[in-house]
């Protein structure tokens, strides 16, 4: 038994080694894409002959709380009014529908094309709303924007442009914050957003990888979409999939680091697990649909085949991180047990050299964020430590995530509940969407709260520290997650 658990702590070491180090050479493609030149070839806007006709959807499902915000804020889009089409597809089964109405007649009076789409069933979720806008899309080129997002008036023309390539299929955008600063678990998943969208989305760009459209904030050119096999619901990243999908046909994707587009953050903690395992499942999902696509294409470099297998099978690194704390515990025993073992241990113990690569890795987008002085570093520090802490922490709802998806277990597309709360006298308490149903997660959450409790006690009982920071994070992780699901009521 002894051998099976140091068998298995070690190649779960083993995966997060290849991993870290497939973000480290992420991190060295962003440094040189920092210090390369954009000479690709544009679209001039000011010449009317160039301008191409453009239809900005928006799939909406019960947004009674953004809707209002969102459609204004579309209606300041900068862009000819007769290239230009909205569309709002609507599947709301709420009074939002009545409002939804509303607005967009006071908007069309004011001349712009906006259209209200809405469907009998919500067939394929969000892929449906939009596979089904999409054939009666007067626009060459869809912009997609989800009901938390505020793009700036000039967005189109940033982004644009980039399609008078050809190639192009794609061309996508940095999620921003409207909430950042709100509170502890907002900072947390901005933290990692900035992460993804400031160095992994710009390094897989650069290196020639394939990237992925972020499901908003983003433009298609209409073509590729079709060609590609077009929007497909049976994922819950359809993102994702139809991403993977027309980068195999060769179409080309633009990732523009220097492009913000602002967004809500999840303010509470049944929100962000909702988030969590939808996006954490997808992916799962699509490795099982894609990555053998990907692996069998001789014209894949073996350098994408490599990005896309840690791309794809990045969520499932919380059941590895999982797997690895857990059998922690009994290591830091049989270690105790075994003293003729010991240079095993300290082999093993070289793997820190993942962490210190996620450290740098992390703390390059951080400081883009928020400079680079001696208050900074440090604050990241604290933010380094907490986010890995509370993501440990949600490693138990996302891996079974994770595990619905490899498994091939079918679930509803369960939408994230949007608060338009920016600041700290705005209140998300009363919002109608919230769910109160109590998971069995937060219970296992919980014991294993209490389980690195023991842990902490062991290091002391064995005087073997060597895990007790981790075991520390681990503890108060879980202690984090289970006590906000348990007391946040909502």
């Amino acid at each position: 038994m002894d051998l099976a658990i140091i068998i298995i702590y070690t190649l779960a070491l083993l995966v997060i080694f290849f991993y870290s180090i497939s973000e480290l050479q992420l991190l060295l493609n962003y440094l040189k894409a920092k210090k390369s030149v954009d000479n690709a070839e544009k679209f001039d806007l000011n010449n009317p002959a160039e301008i191409p006709k453009v239809t900005i959807q928006l799939p909406l499902y019960n947004e009674m709380y953004v809707v209002e915000r969102l459609l204004w804020n579309i209606a300041k889009i900068d862009y000819p009014k007769d290239k230009l089409e909205i569309q709002v597809l609507d599947d709301s089964t709420d009074e939002s529908v009545l409002k939804t109405t509303e607005i967009i007649a006071e908007i069309r009076q004011n001349g712009i094309d906006i259209q209200h789409i809405q469907r009998e069933n919500r067939s394929g979720f969000k892929a449906g709303a939009l596979k089904e806008g999409l054939k009666i899309a007067k626009g060459e080129f869809i912009a997609i924007f989800d009901s938390d997002f505020m793009p700036n008036p000039d967005w189109l023309q940033h982004t644009v442009p980039y399609f008078k390539d050809s190639e192009i299929g794609v061309v996508q955008t940095r999620w921003a914050h409207l909430n950042r600063d709100y509170s502890l678990l907002t900072k947390i998943q901005a933290f990692a957003l900035d992460f993804h969208f400031i160095l992994e989305q710009t390094g897989r760009n650069f290196g020639r990888h394939f990237i992925n459209f972020n499901g908003t904030a983003g433009i298609w050119r209409k073509e590729c979409i079709l060609d590609a096999g077009n929007w497909s619901g049976d994922t819950l990243t359809e993102d994702l999939d139809l991403s993977y999908r027309a980068q195999l046909k060769k179409w080309k994707f633009k990732y523009l680091e220097d492009v913000e587009t602002p967004a809500e953050l999840p303010v509470v903690i049944s929100a962000a697990r909702s988030q969590q395992f939808r996006w954490n499942k997808g992916a799962a999902e699509n490795f099982r649909k894609n990555y053998l696509r990907l692996v069998k294409d001789p014209n894949v470099s073996l350098g994408t085949k490599f990005h896309g297998f840690f791309h794809l099978l990045n969520s499932s690194m919380f059941l590895i991180v999982l797997l690895l704390g857990i059998l922690s515990v009994p290591v830091l025993y049989i270690k105790n047990n075994n003293p003729a073992f010991s240079w095993y241990f300290n082999v093993l113990a070289g793997f820190g050299i993942s962490t210190i690569i996620f450290f740098f890795c992390y703390y390059i987008p951080y400081s883009k964020i928020y400079g680079k002085g001696i208050k900074s570093f440090f604050s990241f520090i604290g933010m380094f430590i907490t986010f890995f802490a509370v993501a440990m922490g949600f490693s138990v709802h996302n891996s079974l995530a994770v595990l619905e998806g490899h498994f091939g277990r079918k679930s509803e597309f369960i939408r994230t509940p949007k608060f338009n709360v920016n600041t700290l006298k705005d209140s998300w308490k009363g919002n109608k969407y919230l769910s109160n149903k109590f998971s069995a997660n937060i219970l296992i959450e919980a014991l294993l709260c209490l389980y690195f409790a023991f842990a902490l006690y062991s290091a002391f009982a064995l005087n073997d520290f060597g895990l007790i920071v981790f075991h520390l994070m681990l503890f108060g992780g879980f202690g984090f997650v289970a006590f906000k699901s348990m007391f946040s009521k909502g």
